[in-house]
C-alpha cells in the first residue's frame, strides 16, 4: 500500500459507515442509516483540517472511525506511519492496532461526560499509560508535566472532575490525548460545550500545542467560525457525503458548492461595516434522511440553484480552487456563489479606501 502524496499522514478511500435498522420481535434489520457514504480525503502531516457540516452529516462518525471506535462497512483509511510504514487503519487486527492507539487520539465533545467521576484527574489521565505498563513513578511525572502544559496545577491529579469548571474539564481532556505523545489528534466539537471566551483560550492552546510537539489535528465542527481560526483546509460533509473540499480562504472567499455558501450565510457578521452586505439563505425543507436519501445530488431538494438534471444524476467529484480542492455540484464552474470577507480582505479594502 502507498499514499497518493507522500506528505499525508492519513488516507480516506471510499468509506462507508451504515447503521442497520432493525424492527420486529427478531430483530430483522429492514433497512441501514448511511451515516458515511463513499468519502474521501486527505489529512497531511502537520496540518489542521476541518470537517464541517450540520448536526447528523456523520462528521462525528468519521472521527470514531478513524479511532476504531466503530467498525467500517467499506473502505480503507491508510495511515503512514512515523516508520513511513502505511497501514490500513480499516483492516488491522486488534493485536496490531494496539501498539498504535497512543499515536492517534480523540479529544471528545462534552468536557462533563467525556472523564470518569470515580476516577480523579491523575487516574483519568494516565489511563493509557497503565495499560501500557508505564510504571507509576513515570506516569506521575509526564501526569505533572503535562498538567502544567495545558495551564492546569501538578496538585490537580488528586482532585476529582467534579471540581473543575468546563474549560478546565476540557484542558484535563486535552492532557489526556496529549499523554501518549500522538501524532493524529481527532477533535470533536472540542469547543462547543464552552464559552465564547473559555473557547477561544481551548483554540489558542490547542495552536500553541501544535507547533510544540508537531501534531496533526482533524478539528469537527458545525461553527465556521471557529474553523476559520484554527484550520488549513476544510471539507464540508453534507448527509454523509462531502460536498466540497477547499483551502480556509478558498472556502470562505468563493465557495463552490451552493450548500457551503448557505452555510457561510449564516455566520455572524462581527464588523457593523459589513452588515447589510449580505443576504441569509434560508433553506426551505428538510435536511434529507441518511436511511432514505434522495436520488441524484442530495441536496437538490432544498437547493435554490436545482435543475432536472441535479434529480436523477448524482454529481462527480471535480477540481476546484487551489490546492487540489474538489467540489461535488454538476454547476458549479456556472455559479457565482456568495462568499464571506476575511481579515486579508478587509485590510486591502480599508486601506483602498485610505487613499
Amino acid at each position: 500500500m502507498s499514499m497518493n502524496n507522500p506528505h499525508n499522514m492519513l488516507e480516506l478511500r471510499d468509506l462507508k459507515k451504515h447503521f442497520p435498522i432493525n424492527k420486529g420481535l427478531f430483530g430483522q434489520t429492514t433497512g441501514h442509516v448511511k451515516a458515511v457514504d463513499g468519502v474521501s480525503l486527505e489529512i497531511r502531516n502537520g496540518e489542521t483540517f476541518g470537517l464541517v457540516g450540520e448536526s447528523g452529516c456523520g462528521k462525528s462518525t468519521i472521527g470514531r472511525c478513524i479511532v476504531r471506535a466503530y467498525s467500517i462497512t467499506q473502505g480503507q483509511m491508510l495511515y503512514q506511519q512515523k516508520s513511513g510504514n502505511v497501514v490500513d487503519l480499516a483492516h488491522l487486527p486488534a493485536n496490531q492496532l494496539r501498539s498504535l492507539r497512543h499515536e492517534i487520539r480523540m479529544i471528545f465533545q462534552d468536557p462533563y461526560s467525556s472523564l470518569n467521576p470515580r476516577m480523579t484527574v491523575f487516574e483519568n489521565i494516565s489511563e493509557a499509560l497503565k495499560i501500557s505498563g508505564t510504571p507509576r513513578s513515570e506516569m506521575q511525572e509526564r501526569v505533572a508535566v503535562i498538567l502544567r502544559r495545558v495551564g492546569l496545577r501538578q496538585e490537580y491529579m488528586s482532585r476529582y472532575p467534579h471540581a473543575f469548571s468546563g474549560g478546565e474539564r476540557q484542558r484535563i481532556g486535552i492532557a489526556r490525548s496529549l499523554i501518549t505523545e500522538p501524532r493524529l489528534i481527532v477533535a470533536d466539537e472540542a469547543v462547543s460545550a464552552l464559552d465564547v471566551s473559555v473557547r477561544a483560550q481551548i483554540l489558542n492552546l490547542l495552536k500553541e500545542l501544535q507547533d510544540e510537539f508537531q501534531l496533526t489535528y482533524l478539528f469537527i465542527s458545525h461553527d465556521l467560525s471557529v474553523i476559520r481560526h484554527i484550520c488549513d483546509r476544510i471539507a464540508v460533509m453534507y448527509v454523509g457525503k462531502l460536498v466540497e473540499t477547499a483551502t480556509g480562504d478558498d472556502l470562505f472567499r468563493q465557495p463552490k458548492h451552493p450548500y457551503t455558501e448557505a452555510l457561510l450565510s449564516a455566520v455572524p457578521i462581527t464588523d457593523p461595516l459589513d452588515r447589510g452586505k449580505r443576504s441569509r439563505i434560508r433553506l426551505s425543507g428538510e435536511v434529507a434522511d441518511p436511511s432514505n436519501p434522495p436520488k441524484g445530488c442530495y441536496f437538490h431538494p432544498r437547493c435554490g440553484y436545482a435543475q432536472d438534471r441535479c434529480s436523477t444524476e448524482e454529481p462527480e467529484a471535480r477540481p476546484a480552487g487551489q490546492d487540489k480542492g474538489i467540489v461535488k455540484c454538476h454547476f458549479s464552474e456556472e455559479l457565482n456563489l456568495q462568499g464571506v470577507i476575511v481579515d486579508d480582505d478587509r485590510s486591502a479594502l480599508m486601506a483602498k479606501n485610505a487613499r
